[in-house]
């Protein structure tokens, strides 16, 4: 039996395949919530025209937040702001000579009315939590099942031996 089709609630959208050892964390932090997503390279800078159709078309297409991960220059999380009322969380890369410090910054800092939610470099997996957060707002059984993981990390950490 073919399983049912579930419509994403979280894109996880990246500048290049490079990229990809990093984000799917995100997906893998989505997965143990059960939180459908889907997974795309578009490029603020070498695919303009469609990283802002994605954008735009996110809502329409079931998405309710979009995770963004960009080294360098590190446009695409404000790029996709810029171009959708949704919830954008971003994840700058450590890539080139700054190893990061410039994604960090580039996604950060952000003009006033077009916001982006920025994780650690590299924090994928926190941008998954954060997105499940985030849904969990309108989802009550969602929320509890991030309170029963944090429990869980908490129980993980004072049981360790050193």
């Amino acid at each position: 039996m073919a399983k049912a089709k579930t419509t994403p609630l979280v894109a996880i959208v990246m500048g290049s395949d490079s990229d990809l050892p990093v984000m799917k964390q995100a997906a893998e932090a989505l997965d143990k919530f059960a939180v459908p997503c889907e997974l795309k390279v578009i490029s603020a800078h070498r695919t303009p025209a469609e990283a802002a159709a994605y954008a735009q078309s996110a809502r329409k297409r079931g998405i309710r937040v979009i995770i963004a991960g960009a080294g360098m220059a590190a446009h695409l999380a404000g790029a996709l702001a810029a171009q959708t009322e949704l919830p954008i969380i971003g994840v700058p890369l450590a890539s080139g000579s700054l190893l990061g410090q410039d994604a960090l910054l580039a996604t950060v800092q952000m003009p006033k009315g077009v916001p982006v939610a920025t994780v650690a470099i590299g924090g994928a997996f926190n941008a998954g939590l954060l997105a499940v957060q985030i849904l969990g707002v309108g989802d009550g059984k969602l929320l509890d099942k991030f309170k029963a993981y944090k429990t869980q990390i908490r129980k993980d950490v004072l049981a360790k031996k050193v």
